[in-house]
């Protein structure tokens, strides 16, 4: 977008310049210095050329390309005295840059949105001002109308850039969800079956191959359940529902339980506290024990959002954490804590053996 703006800016220094030169050309002979007018005329060539060149390969020194820009439109109508007489001066006469004089403030106004449009708008005013010494009507129409092309002139390019980046997000956004869509097809048609398929077997065939079965089938009923997750529609970096994200953590062994109105969470927090749930749950699987049940209830202050999981299983003892962060083992420490420090909030995870175990996850809202 903002190339094509530059190039926007680009065509109306030719197009002016090309009107100025035709106006100096067919005025030069009442000029008071006549060679004056053709070397005014060279500058602003020289100067176009320049400015389409460098405006879509400034960046770090934009600023100073602006400056120099509008300095030399300045200059360049204030020398309109040293060419043309008093007398044309004070009845109005044209200055020499003409409407060329105008392109340093669409610059601005491309790249610093209204605020410096209208900067630059009325340094060019002040010296179409100046050059004058006096504020008769054409002037005061030219400086109302620079006014007007930079501050409008900045704020529909702020719009347009903001739209751009807005169907850019969308586009991406949408481009995410059928590639999750794709993938979850490719599950549902490879591993979903598999998994089946392992835990039928295993429990036909009892013993060990039993447990193997059980495994399977959770992590099935598991996989099963993120793949069938509704896809996240919202406007990328707005807010999720993170009762109807926990929702279907819910199944055989897991009950979730929660307000009845949405718990309305940011996107990025709302996604880092699925994912420490989800692990939650998942220690829950691995260690608790075959016969544990969790529970997950979401509960919403106002001012904050309380998740807990809870479980029936074996427990650990406290210090146990500790020593599996020392052993480099850093499940709970990263997927848990570490998530939820990263998303603002903070976790608490209390056990003791035989009373199963408590994940507590707190995230404030603002």
């Amino acid at each position: 977008m903002t190339a094509r703006l530059w190039r926007v800016v680009a065509v109306y220094r030719v197009v002016t310049l090309a009107y100025a030169a035709a106006l100096i050309i067919r005025d030069n002979g009442s000029y008071r210095h006549p060679a004056t007018g053709f070397v005014v005329l060279a500058i602003m060539t020289v100067w176009t050329a320049v400015t389409i060149y460098l405006y879509p390969r400034a960046n770090g020194w934009l600023t100073w390309l602006l400056g120099a820009d509008v300095a030399v439109a300045a200059l360049l109508v204030l020398s309109t005295r040293l060419v043309e007489s008093a007398a044309q001066i004070n009845s109005g006469a044209q200055t020499l840059p003409a409407f060329w004089a105008a392109a340093p403030v669409l610059a601005c106004a491309v790249a610093g949105g209204p605020v410096a449009g209208l900067a630059g708008a009325a340094v060019i005013s002040f010296a179409d001002l100046a050059e004058r010494g006096s504020l008769p009507q054409s002037t005061f129409n030219n400086a109302v109308l620079l006014l007007i092309a930079g501050g409008v002139g900045g704020y529909v390019v702020r719009l347009a850039l903001q739209a751009e980046a807005a169907v850019a997000s969308a586009a991406r956004h949408e481009a995410a969800i059928a590639e999750r869509e794709r993938i979850a097809r490719d599950i549902h048609d490879s591993i979903l079956q598999v998994l089946a398929l392992v835990s039928s077997r295993g429990q036909a065939l009892g013993g060990e191959a039993a447990e193997l079965g059980r495994l399977a089938a959770e992590q099935e009923a598991a996989l099963r359940s993120l793949v069938s997750r509704p896809a996240m529609t919202g406007p990328p970096g707005g807010s999720l529902d993170l009762r109807a994200l926990l929702d279907p953590l819910a199944g055989t062994g897991v009950t979730v339980s929660g307000p009845a109105q949405p718990v309305m969470l940011g996107e990025a927090t709302a996604q880092a506290v699925l994912a420490a749930v989800t692990e939650a749950l998942g220690n829950v699987t691995r260690h608790a024990g075959p016969q544990a049940q969790a529970w997950v209830l979401v509960e919403d202050d106002g001012l904050a959002v309380t998740v807990t999981v809870r479980d029936d299983g074996i427990g650990f003892a406290p210090a146990r954490l500790a020593e599996a962060a020392s052993a480099g083992r850093l499940g709970v420490a990263q997927a848990i804590a570490g998530r939820l420090r990263d998303a603002g909030g903070e976790a608490r995870i209390t056990s003791a053996p035989g009373q199963g175990t408590e994940v507590e996850l707190r995230v404030r809202r603002g």
